[in-house]
C-alpha cells in the first residue's frame, strides 16, 4: 500500500510521502514516544525538586543533592547547568552580593550569619555556620543565644529603613544544634502600623525546626 501511494504522489521529499512515513512510524514504534515522553517527564519532575531543594536550602551540595533525589553526582551537576543554576561557592556569592546590595539598616558585618535571600520589608534568608566556638565547653551543643543573635539580627535587617530596633519578642526554642550544624532562618514580615513592623522568623536545621520567634520591629526617625 505504501509503495503503490508513493508511485502516484510522486517524489520521496513530497508533503504526502513525508505524512506517511510519520504514520508508519508512529504505528511501528509507538513505545518509542512513551519511553521518549516518560524521560522528558521525569526530567522535568526532576528539575522541579531540584528547584524547591534549593529553595528550602540554597547551601545543599551536589552530593546530598544527588542522594535526596536518588541520582549520580554527575546527574545533579547535569541539571544544574540545564538549569543555569551555578555551583555552590558561586551561588552562595553571588545571593549575598545581591542581598548585600539590597541591605539598609544594617551592615554586612552586623548580620550574624550570611545574608542571602533579602527582600526589603517582605522576607530575608540568612545562614549561620556553627564553629566549635560557639559551643558549651564540655558538649557539642550550641550556645542558645547564636541562634537567637542571628533571628533577631535577620528580623532587624529585613526592614528598610536606616534605623531599626527590637521593640518586643515572643519566642520558643523547639529544639537545640550542634557544632558543625548549619542553621537556615528565614523571616517574613507581617502587619505594620506606625513604623512597627511584626517579623516572624523560623530557623531550622535540615528539616528539623530549632526556633520559632515573633518579633516587633520599630523604625527610629531622625529627629
Amino acid at each position: 500500500m505504501f509503495l503503490l501511494l508513493y508511485c502516484v504522489l510522486g517524489y520521496r521529499n513530497s508533503y504526502w510521502y513525508q505524512v506517511l512515513n510519520f504514520l508508519r512510524f508512529d504505528l511501528v514504534y509507538p513505545a518509542l514516544y512513551v519511553e521518549a515522553f516518560e524521560i522528558k517527564s521525569e526530567k522535568k519532575l526532576r528539575h522541579e525538586r531540584l528547584a524547591k531543594l534549593l529553595d528550602n536550602n540554597p547551601m545543599e551540595t551536589d552530593e546530598k543533592l544527588a542522594f535526596l533525589l536518588g541520582v549520580s553526582i554527575s546527574t545533579v551537576r547535569l541539571d544544574r547547568a540545564l538549569m543555569g543554576v551555578p555551583e555552590l561557592r558561586e551561588r552562595i556569592k553571588r545571593m549575598a552580593q545581591e542581598a548585600g546590595s539590597k541591605l539598609r539598616s544594617l551592615s554586612r558585618s552586623e548580620i550574624v550569619g550570611d545574608l542571602l535571600e533579602l527582600e526589603p520589608n517582605r522576607w530575608a534568608l540568612s545562614v549561620l555556620r556553627t564553629t566549635r566556638e560557639m559551643a558549651f565547653r564540655t558538649t557539642d551543643i550550641l550556645w542558645d543565644h547564636y541562634i537567637y543573635a542571628q533571628a533577631s539580627s535577620i528580623a532587624v535587617a529585613v526592614i528598610e529603613a536606616a534605623t531599626v530596633i527590637i521593640d518586643s519578642m515572643r519566642g520558643e526554642y523547639k529544639g537545640h544544634a550542634k557544632v558543625g550544624d548549619m542553621l537556615i532562618a528565614r523571616a517574613k514580615v507581617g502587619v505594620s502600623k506606625d513604623d512597627r513592623y511584626i517579623v516572624s522568623v523560623h530557623t531550622r536545621v535540615g528539616e528539623k525546626e530549632i526556633f520559632v520567634g515573633r518579633f516587633i520591629t520599630e523604625v527610629l526617625n531622625a529627629e
